[in-house]
């Protein structure tokens, strides 16, 4: 005997958004900590695609995400500006850290900033495990380099192509050298000799925005789930949720919204 099964709604089909996403905010836990609080106060589903920001941006630009919810701040900028998405708003931050072998062979705890730690690393060509996909953290790992005036290259530099908690997979079986966010870091489990070998300069600040891919550009946005799901980010409900997601009592995100 033939069932009918009922049909979803207009609503109930489009009760959901597609959010291109960083690893970071993926792997850390901290979507599985806020995405239930939001859903459970707007009945709206929020399906994540974890990439690198690069690649997060790139899926906002095909039109294959409602928001992008990415950490380096002149991508996410020129994507604005570039007619892509409508408007940038910060949304949190934390930091990135070196992290390395515990006996920090190229002695990166006596550098002075972040750039001096990576010259040590380089002068010393102590193995460093890079990201290499154009991620938010490959964009600040790079700008390092830069200001550290090294083209890092040669057998001791170690592209993974791949994402933070594979990256940190690497780092750890070599051991080698890595820059990550700390979000990330604290909910690794699989650290070997790694250790925290240098933070705490200025310049590793590490914030968060969140933009609605532009629906002028594509019109199947679901512009008005989309920009819901930011208001509830950037509100004193959202700020709270993500300030109260801790691992073993240390807050990994600090809100960051006005």
């Amino acid at each position: 005997m033939l069932v009918a099964l009922p049909l979803a709604t207009p609503a109930q089909a489009q009760d959901f958004i597609t959010v291109a996403s960083t690893t970071s905010t993926e792997n850390s836990g901290l979507f599985d900590h806020i995405l239930p609080l939001f859903q459970e106060e707007t009945g709206i589903e929020v399906r994540v695609v974890a990439q690198g920001t690069g690649q997060a941006l790139e899926t906002g630009r095909r039109g294959d995400a409602d928001v992008v919810f990415v950490h380096a701040r002149e991508l996410e900028e020129a994507f604005v500006a570039d007619g892509f998405g409508v408007e940038r708003l910060d949304v949190m931050y934390n930091d990135f850290v070196i992290v390395g072998p515990g006996a920090d062979p190229a002695g990166l705890e006596g550098a002075d900033d972040a750039a001096s730690a990576m010259a040590a690393i380089a002068e010393a060509e102590a193995p460093f495990a890079s990201r290499g996909d154009d991620s938010g953290t490959h964009v600040a790992e790079m700008n390092l380099w830069k200001a550290a005036g090294v083209a890092p290259e040669g057998q001791w530099y170690l592209s993974t192509g791949s994402g933070m908690g594979a990256t940190l997979n690497t780092a750890a079986q070599v051991p080698a050298y890595a820059l990550t966010d700390r979000a990330t870091w604290l909910s690794f489990a699989n650290r070997g000799s790694l250790e925290i070998v240098f933070e705490g300069d200025p310049v590793l600040f590490n914030p968060y925005g969140i933009i609605l891919v532009d629906p002028e550009r594509h019109p199947h946005v679901k512009a008005q789930q989309g920009q819901a799901f930011i208001d509830w980010v950037v509100s004193q409900a959202g700020q709270e949720a993500i300030a109260g997601y801790t691992i073993d009592g240390e807050q990994l995100f600090f809100p960051l919204a006005d």
